[in-house]
C-alpha cells in the first residue's frame, strides 16, 4: 500500500495551488487487536459491531520515536491490527490546511495529538506557525490509498514531486518532512502557557533537601500544582506532595496542614492530652502534620489548630498567626465608600497577630488595635517579633505611613523603632537580633539614601536597603547600604551561617543574585548561568543555597550553590526537556545612547533560520513605566513566539526604569511619557539604521498598562509604526488618577507631588485622549472588562475618539478578565488577536483577523 498526502493551504500569500505527495514517513506497527466475542449480533441500540471501534483502543504515539522510515507500506497481515503513519508539517505563517484521506476506511487523523473531526474524508484545521506532527492511526488500507494535501485557492492543480511548498515569500512556506530525532519545531503560544515551571524553591535547614514548587497548565486549561522534594546534591525526586509542604525552622522536617478527620483524631488520641486550655474555637478544624524526608513517615504534631496563615517561631514551640477581623459589611445593593481604597475588596478588614502554643494548645492575641498589624520577622532566639503598623494619610505623599516595633513575646511590651515612617516597605532581624535591615525607598529616613541629580525626585519603587539598631535608643542611627548600588533590590535573606545578606535585584534587564557584607558594605555578584533568578533559598545551618532561574532563550533550571565556593551547579534542567524539540532564533544585546547620554538597554530576537539578506517586519516591545522589560523567557508578550512568526523583535528599556541606578529611574517621575517616548522612537530608528534586514515600512509596537499608555502616546509623536497595540493602557491621566483602584497611589510614583489641579501639562497635555487628532497609526485596544487597575473606560474613550476622527482602529474586550488575562481559553483568543492584528498590518494578511472578527461594515 502506498500513502500519498496532500493538504489545502488557504493563505493570502500563496497564489498558486499545488499538491504534494509524501514520499517518506515514519511507520510503527502492526499492533494486533482482536474482535470481541459476539454474544449477540447487535447491541442494546440495535447496532452491529463496527470495525472502527477497534480504533478506540488506546495506542501511544511514542512508538513512532523508534519507528522506521519508509517510502511505501502495506497493510498488516491481519486486518485486525493498528498501524501508525507519521510525518510533520512546518509553516512560517498561520495557515488553514485541508487534509483528505482516500483508500482507508477505518482510521483516525491527529495533528499535534488532537483528533480532527472530518467531513467525509476531508479534515480542515488551522496551523499556527510551528512544526506539527500528523499521525494516521488506521486498521487497513487499499494499495492505492492516498492522503492528499492541497494548497492554494484552486484545489485541482497537482504536482507530482517536491517535498516543500513555497509561496512568493518563503517565510510563508509549508514544508513536509519525516520526523527525526534532530527535527526541530518553532516555538508557539502553547509552549508559553502550558510549559511547567518552578515558581519557588525552599531549602531544608541542613541544606540536604529542597522543595520545588512546580506548576503547569494542560492543553484543556486545567491548572496543576505539585511540591517535589528533591535530594539537594543529585536533584533526584524523593517524593511529590499535593499538600503545601514547608520546612520546619530547624528540625529538618517538613510540615503541612490538613483538615481534621474523626479517624485522624482517634488515631492520635492523646496528642493534645494534658492541655487544660486547648483551642476550642469554631475555626479549630485542622491538624499540623510533619514529614521526615529520610523516611517520608508522617506524624501529627498538633490537632485542632486554628485555621489561617501562620509562621513557626525558630524554637518550633509556637505558631504566630495573622488574624483577620472583618469590618462593617456593606449593603449589597446600596453602600457608602469610606475612603477611595474602600472600593477594594477586604479594605475594611484589619489584621492582627496571635500566638498558638503547641504544648498547651492556648491561642491568644498578642496585638490589638484599629490599624493593620503585620509580622516582618521573628528573632532567632524566638523572643522578639519585628512588627509593622500601617496607617493611611491621604493628604500628603506618601499616603501610607509605617511604624516598626520590636515586641517582646515574654512581656508583650513593644519598643518603637520607627514612628510613622515614610516610604518604608519591610524589615528583618540580623541573625544576632541586634540590628534591623529595612527595605525602603530612596526618600526614607529623610532622604539619606538618595542619589539623584539636583531637581530630580527619586522613584519610590527603586528599593534601597538601610541598617539600623534593634534598640529603640539607637534606632535613629540609620546607615544607607545601597545608595551607590544601581540594581533595584527585591527579595532579601540575612544568612545565619556567614552573616552576609543575600538578595535578588533588577540589574538592568536581568534579575541577578548578590551578596552584601553588612560590615564592609561590599557587594558581590553571584555568578549564575541564568539572566533571570526567579526564587532562591538559604539553608539556616549550612553554607548552601538553592535557586531557580531562566534566561531570554531558555526555560527554568534548578541550581545548588555553596555560598563559600559560589559556583552554581545544575541539579535539574527543566528547559532541556521542554525545549528539546524546539528551534529558537537568536537573542542578542544591543544598546543605544540617547541625547542625554543615557545608555538605553535593548535586545533583539531573530526568527529561526534567519537570513540577513531578507527584509523582515519588526515588533517593538517596551513597558516605559517604572520597571524594566526583563529577560524572562515565559512572558505574557512572548518574544520568541513573535520571532517564530517571522518578525524581528526589538525590546527597549527606556529611561525611567529601575535597575539602572536612581538617576535613571528618576526620569520616570513627573514626565508622563516625555523623554521615554523619544528613547523608544530614537532607539527604533537607530536599530533600523544599523540593521538592514528590517522592513522600515512594517514596524509594529505593543505595550501593556503603562506600556499601553506609551503605545497610545507614541502614536501622537510619530508615524514610524505601521501598527500598534495597547493592552489596558491609560488614555487620560486625570480619569485614571481618580478611577483606578491604584490610580492616585501609583501617581505618587509617576507624578510625585503633582495632581490634576496643580499640573495641567502632566495630567492633560500628556494624555493621549487630548492628542487623539495626531494619531494616524492603526491602533488596536485590548482590555479586560473587569480591570480594576486600569478601568476599561481608558480604552473606550480613546477608541471612541479615533472612531469619531475616522482613523483606523479596533477594540477587543475580554469579558470578566482583570488587568491580566488569566483564563486559559480567553488568553489563547487574546494572544491570537495580537497575532492577527500584526499579521494584518505588518504581513499584509488579514485572513486571520477577518476570520476572528469579520470585515463587515456594521
Amino acid at each position: 500500500m502506498a500513502l500519498t498526502f496532500s493538504a489545502a493551504l488557504c493563505a493570502s500569500m500563496t497564489a498558486q495551488a499545488e499538491t504534494i505527495e509524501v514520499k517518506k514517513f515514519k511507520y510503527a506497527g502492526p499492533f494486533p487487536v482482536s474482535l470481541p466475542w459476539m454474544a449477540d449480533s447487535v447491541d442494546i441500540k440495535g447496532e452491529k459491531f463496527a470495525m472502527e471501534k477497534l480504533l478506540d483502543s488506546p495506542l501511544s504515539f511514542t512508538s513512532l520515536n523508534q519507528g522506521k522510515e519508509v517510502s511505501s507500506l502495506s497493510s498488516a497481515s491481519s486486518p485486525h491490527a493498528l498501524n501508525l503513519a507519521s510525518f510533520s508539517l512546518s509553516n512560517g505563517h498561520r495557515m488553514k490546511v485541508m487534509i483528505s484521506v482516500e483508500g482507508v476506511s477505518e482510521y483516525r487523523l491527529f495533528v499535534d495529538g488532537e483528533s480532527l473531526k472530518g467531513n467525509g474524508n476531508q479534515f480542515e484545521t488551522v496551523l499556527l506557525p510551528s512544526s506539527h506532527q500528523v499521525v494516521i492511526k488506521y486498521l487497513a488500507a487499499n494499495d492505492d490509498a492516498k492522503v492528499l494535501v492541497k494548497t492554494g485557492n484552486d484545489l485541482t492543480v497537482k504536482s507530482s514531486e517536491g517535498s516543500a511548498l513555497s509561496s512568493q515569500n518563503s517565510e510563508y512556506s509549508l514544508k513536509i518532512d519525516v520526523p527525526s530525532a534532530s527535527s526541530k519545531r518553532a516555538y508557539n503560544i502553547y509552549d508559553v502557557i502550558c510549559a511547567p515551571n518552578y515558581s519557588s524553591v525552599s531549602l531544608s535547614p541542613n541544606g540536604k533537601f529542597v522543595i520545588v514548587h512546580k506548576t503547569w497548565v494542560d492543553r484543556q486549561g486545567n491548572n496543576h500544582s505539585i511540591n517535589e522534594v528533591r535530594n539537594y546534591q543529585t536533584g533526584k525526586v524523593l517524593a511529590s506532595f499535593q499538600e503545601n509542604v514547608k520546612w520546619m525552622p530547624r528540625s529538618n522536617k517538613m510540615y503541612f496542614v490538613q483538615k481534621n478527620s474523626e479517624s485522624a483524631i482517634e488515631a492520635n488520641g492523646n496528642a493534645a492530652a494534658g492541655s487544660a486550655l486547648s483551642c476550642e474555637t469554631e475555626s479549630s478544624s485542622q491538624q499540623l502534620v510533619t514529614v521526615n524526608p529520610l523516611t517520608m513517615e508522617r506524624e501529627v504534631l498538633a490537632t485542632n489548630i486554628p485555621e489561617g496563615f501562620f509562621q513557626f517561631t525558630p524554637d518550633e514551640k509556637s505558631l504566630i498567626y495573622t488574624v483577620t477581623t472583618e469590618g462593617r459589611k456593606k449593603d449589597a445593593q446600596v453602600y457608602d465608600i469610606k475612603e477611595p481604597d474602600d472600593r477594594q475588596p477586604g479594605w475594611r478588614n484589619r489584621s492582627n497577630l496571635a500566638k498558638y502554643d503547641l504544648a498547651s494548645g492556648i491561642f491568644q492575641p498578642i496585638t490589638f488595635g484599629y490599624h493593620n498589624i503585620y509580622l516582618n520577622d521573628i528573632s532567632a532566639d524566638s523572643r522578639y517579633l519585628l512588627i509593622g503598623k500601617s496607617e493611611d494619610r491621604l493628604t500628603k505623599r506618601p499616603t501610607t505611613l509605617t511604624s516598626l516595633y520590636r515586641l517582646d513575646l515574654q512581656t508583650l511590651q513593644a519598643e518603637t523603632l520607627v514612628d510613622k515612617g515614610e516610604f518604608i516597605n519591610s524589615a528583618l532581624f540580623s541573625p544576632d537580633g541586634n540590628s534591623i535591615l529595612v527595605s525602603a525607598s530612596p526618600e526614607a529616613f529623610d532622604g539619606i539614601g538618595k542619589n539623584v541629580e539636583e531637581g530630580q525626585i527619586p522613584s519610590m519603587i527603586d528599593t534601597q536597603l538601610y541598617l539600623m539598631s534593634a534598640s529603640s535608643k539607637e534606632a535613629q542611627q540609620v546607615r544607607p547600604l545601597t545608595k551607590d548600588f544601581d540594581p533595584n533590590v527585591q527579595n532579601v535573606v540575612w544568612s545565619k551561617v556567614d552573616g552576609n545578606i543575600y538578595f535578588t535585584a533588577e540589574d538592568k534587564d536581568c534579575v541577578h543574585l548578590f551578596q552584601l557584607n553588612p560590615k564592609s558594605g561590599k557587594f558581590a555578584l553571584l555568578k549564575s548561568p541564568e539572566e533571570y533568578i526567579k526564587s532562591f533559598s538559604l539553608a539556616s545551618s549550612a553554607a548552601e543555597m538553592a535557586f531557580s532561574g531562566q534566561s531570554a532563550s531558555n526555560a527554568d533550571r534548578l541550581y545548588r550553590m555553596n555560598t563559600k565556593a559560589q559556583k552554581a551547579q545544575v541539579i535539574d534542567d527543566l528547559s532541556a526537556r521542554e525545549l528539546k524539540d524546539v528551534q529558537l532564533g537568536e537573542c542578542k544585546a544591543w544598546n543605544y545612547v540617547n541625547a542625554k547620554g543615557d545608555t538605553i538597554c535593548c535586545r533583539y530576537y531573530l526568527p529561526p533560520h534567519f537570513d540577513a539578506a531578507k527584509k523582515y517586519p519588526m515588533v517593538v516591545n517596551y513597558y516605559g513605566g517604572c520597571s524594566p522589560t526583563s529577560r524572562m523567557f515565559q512572558s505574557r508578550y512572548p518574544h520568541h513566539v513573535y520571532a517564530a512568526m517571522g518578525y524581528v523583535v526589538l525590546v527597549v528599556n527606556p529611561s525611567g526604569a529601575t535597575g539602572f541606578g536612581q538617576k535613571f529611574s528618576a526620569r520616570h517621575v513627573d514626565t508622563a511619557g516625555e523623554g521615554v517616548a523619544e528613547d523608544i522612537i530614537a532607539s527604533t530608528q537607530a536599530f533600523c539604521d544599523e540593521h538592514g534586514f528590517v522592513n522600515r515600512k512594517k514596524i509594529g509596537c505593543i505595550g501593556a498598562s503603562y506600556g499601553g499608555f506609551m503605545t497610545q502616546y507614541l502614536q501622537t509623536k510619530t508615524d514610524l509604526f505601521a501598527a500598534a497595540i495597547s493592552h489596558a493602557g491609560i488614555s487620560d491621566h486625570t480619569s485614571y488618577w481618580g478611577e483606578g483602584y491604584w490610580g492616585y497611589s501609583y501617581s505618587q510614583v509617576s507624578m510625585a507631588n503633582e495632581y490634576p489641579w496643580t499640573n495641567k501639562h502632566l495630567f492633560v497635555d500628556q494624555s493621549p485622549l487630548y492628542r487623539a487628532d495626531k494619531i494616524h497609526t492603526p491602533l488596536l485596544f485590548l482590555h479586560g472588562t473587569a480591570d480594576n487597575n486600569v478601568p476599561v473606560g481608558e480604552s473606550i474613550q480613546l477608541y471612541t475618539a479615533l472612531k469619531v476622527l475616522g482613523r483606523p482602529t479596533a477594540m477587543v474586550l475580554v469579558d470578566g478578565q482583570d488587568h491580566h488575562i488569566i483564563d486559559y481559553e480567553k488568553r489563547i483568543k487574546w494572544q491570537n488577536t495580537i497575532f492577527a492584528w500584526f499579521s494584518k498590518w505588518l504581513q499584509d494578511d488579514d485572513s486571520w483577523w477577518n476570520e476572528m472578527y469579520g470585515n463587515e461594515k456594521m
